[in-house]
């Protein structure tokens, strides 16, 4: 009995070290785990604090995106792979041609630059380089204005607004400050002049390094036309200028969001004091409410979200874009194809005539040629009124170690579905696609009818002039032609194919329709009443 006592005692004995190895085991463990993560807590929010590492300093000359680069490395991988695989040039790369998809917009567009060519659009890489070979820019004098958007031009538009207000424009003055009053000074000096003159003087202002001391950050692709004529001796090389670059939607000192472009800052100013409700831009309801005795300044006002959308809108909207009066966004009115319209007819050039874009080759009628209103459309949309930004769907968050950041691969929402689309719509990938395919092949099918109802508008207006009308007689017929034509224009030419406000996308075609058909019939009216008059005779 003895014995089996000990016996139990030692088997206690032993599941008791066991357990209390156990225990110590699971301790340990557990402490190292709460270790590891107050370690990674803490590695964290010292990444938080630090977003990026200061490799170089930046300044307001800062324009070459290699610079930023260098202190933010993810961002700029991303912004160069919107070149694709590698930067593509050459006529032979070019993408395909609108006119070749769509034969009724050479019609639509007689008269007019674009009638001449007009490409399917690329990555933000590609937007000067397309902009500079474009049979557009070599058969017709373009404005200078054209490269607000399409290049980086806000240290030359500071250096020429300084040079004209009679101030210092040297290169130390030049990376010192931003001073939009300079900016918007240049620009309106410059917006007029030839688009050559202003591109090469773009290539002649600094970019933040020495020249030829860095690689640039796209390829120098070969710079002829779609003709495929060598380039002249002289010509603009890619390395010379920038596209749209970090420098232009962020300040170069804190990396904050901010507004560069004189159009934006003088549009968003005029559509604060109009009447359009604007749900979707709160700072202008509260500046509204306030005193107004400064105009409405994004930089100063608006919210982080809302300039995740308005640094979009500085380029991806209406303008006037060409050489007798300075490039104007439309907004005086509001944002509605309607409140654009309206603006432009009433307004006038510097000289005091009637404002318009050109006058159509077939007809005469004067027009109003509409650019790309994706800014406009997206304003009227359900995404916009539940206050989601243009950069949540094309430049959406995403986590890289510690730091929330977003996406500068700016592309479309349908080629990062889960990050762009997912965090809102709970649903497959596919119901989503089917989604976006459905309202976009519905805007398409109602876009082949208007261009069908304006087709036979314009024949019925050219068989009325074949016979004798005079513009007098055809003048209320060239005003509903001009509505039609607008409308039309305007959803052809925004780039969502009315994804962006799929109701207002099919109201503005339905009017497009009902106005071709109003101007069709007025024309066979009058074309009837000269055939009567002449059987008569």
């Amino acid at each position: 009995m003895a014995r089996i006592a000990m016996t139990q005692t030692q088997n206690r004995t032993g599941s008791s070290k066991g357990l209390l190895l156990l225990v110590m085991l699971i301790s340990a463990l557990a402490t190292a785990g709460i270790a590891y993560l107050l370690v990674t807590i803490f590695e964290h929010k010292q990444d938080a604090k630090q977003p990026f590492y200061r490799v170089v300093e930046l300044n307001e000359v800062s324009t070459d995106p290699t610079l930023w680069g260098q202190n933010f490395p993810h961002h700029y991988d991303q912004y160069t792979s919107t070149a694709g695989d590698r930067f593509f040039g050459g006529s032979a790369a070019l993408p395909d041609s609108k006119l070749d998809h769509y034969p009724w917009l050479k019609r639509l567009y007689a008269g007019y630059a674009f009638s001449i060519d007009y490409r399917e659009a690329r990555g933000h890489a590609y937007m000067l380089y397309d902009q500079v070979v474009t049979e557009r820019i070599h058969q017709r004098k373009q404005a200078g204005a054209c490269l607000h958007c399409h290049s980086s031009p806000t240290v030359l538009y500071r250096k020429a607004g300084l040079e004209a207000l009679g101030l210092p424009a040297d290169d130390e003055t030049l990376a010192k400050e931003f001073n939009m009053e300079a900016v918007i000074k240049g620009f309106e000096v410059l917006s007029r002049e030839p688009y050559h003159v202003v591109l090469e003087r773009l290539t002649q202002v600094p970019d933040g390094t020495p020249l030829g001391t860095s690689k640039p950050a796209f390829d120098a692709p070969p710079v002829e036309g779609f003709g495929g004529a060598e380039a002249p001796p002289g010509h603009f090389q890619m390395s010379e200028a920038h596209p749209v670059s970090c420098i232009d939607c962020h300040d170069p000192k804190t990396n904050q969001l901010r507004i560069t472009r004189p159009g934006f800052m003088q549009g968003i100013a005029m559509l604060a004091t109009s009447d359009d409700p604007l749900p979707h831009l709160p700072s202008i309801a509260a500046w509204r409410r306030g005193d107004r005795a400064e105009p409405y300044d994004p930089n100063k006002l608006a919210s982080r979200h809302e300039m995740r959308s308005f640094t979009c809108g500085q380029c991806h909207v209406e303008y006037y874009c060409a050489t007798q009066d300075v490039l104007v966004f439309p907004w005086g009115n509001g944002l509605k194809h309607e409140d654009l319209e309206k603006f432009w007819e009433d307004r006038k050039f510097p000289d005091g005539t009637d404002f318009l874009d050109y006058k159509h080759a077939e007809t005469g009628a004067p027009l109003f040629k509409v650019q790309h209103p994706e800014f406009e459309l997206w304003s009227q949309g359900t995404h916009a009124r539940a206050g989601v930004s243009c950069a949540d769907c094309h430049m959406p968050y995403e986590r890289v170690g510690a730091q929330k950041l977003s996406n500068h691969n700016v592309r479309s929402p349908l080629e990062n579905i889960n990050n762009a689309c997912q965090n809102c719509h709970h649903v497959s990938e596919s119901d989503l696609r089917e989604r976006v395919d459905t309202i976009q092949t519905r805007t398409a099918d109602m876009m082949e009818r208007a261009a069908q109802a304006m087709l036979e508008m314009l024949d019925a207006i050219l068989e009325c002039q074949q016979a004798g009308a005079t513009n007098e007689q055809l003048a209320e017929v060239f005003v509903l032609q001009r509505k039609s034509m607008w409308r039309l224009d305007y959803i052809s030419s925004e780039n969502s194919k009315g994804f962006h406000a799929a109701q207002e996308a099919a109201r503005c075609l339905a009017e497009s329709i009902d106005y071709s058909r109003q101007a069709q019939t007025q024309a066979l009216r009058i074309l009837a009443e000269i055939k009567s008059g002449k059987s008569s005779e």
